[in-house]
C-alpha cells in the first residue's frame, strides 16, 4: 500500500426515517453536486483550455468539457474535497433524517 492514500469520505450510517435507497439517491445526488461545482473549478482553472498553436476550434471546446466533466466526476467519486459529504448531510436533515 502506498503513503499517499486518498482519504475515503466518512460512512455514516442510515438517518433515522430514510430508507436505504433514500440515502443512497441522497449520497448520489450529492455526489453529482460535487462533480458540478468541481468541473466548474477545473474549467476556472484552465484544464482542457485550447493550446495558443494547433487549436482545436469548436470541436476541441466540446470535447474539453466531457474530458472535465470525467475528471470532476472520478474526483468525487474518489473522496473529493469533501462537499459531497456536507450536501449529503444538509439533504438528510432536509428529508428529516439526521446523519
Amino acid at each position: 500500500m502506498s503513503d499517499l492514500a486518498i482519504p475515503q469520505p466518512p460512512s455514516h450510517q442510515t438517518g433515522q426515517g430514510l430508507s436505504p435507497s433514500q440515502e443512497a439517491e441522497l449520497r448520489r445526488t450529492a455526489r453529482d453536486l460535487e462533480a458540478a461545482f468541481l468541473s466548474e473549478m477545473l474549467r476556472h482553472g484552465g484544464l482542457g483550455a485550447p493550446r495558443e498553436s494547433f487549436g482545436g476550434g469548436v470541436g476541441e471546446d466540446q470535447f474539453a468539457s466531457l474530458l472535465r466533466s470525467e475528471h470532476a466526476r472520478a474526483l468525487a467519486e474518489n473522496g473529493g474535497i469533501g462537499l459531497a459529504e456536507s450536501l449529503f448531510n444538509a439533504l438528510a436533515a432536509r428529508e428529516g433524517g439526521a446523519p
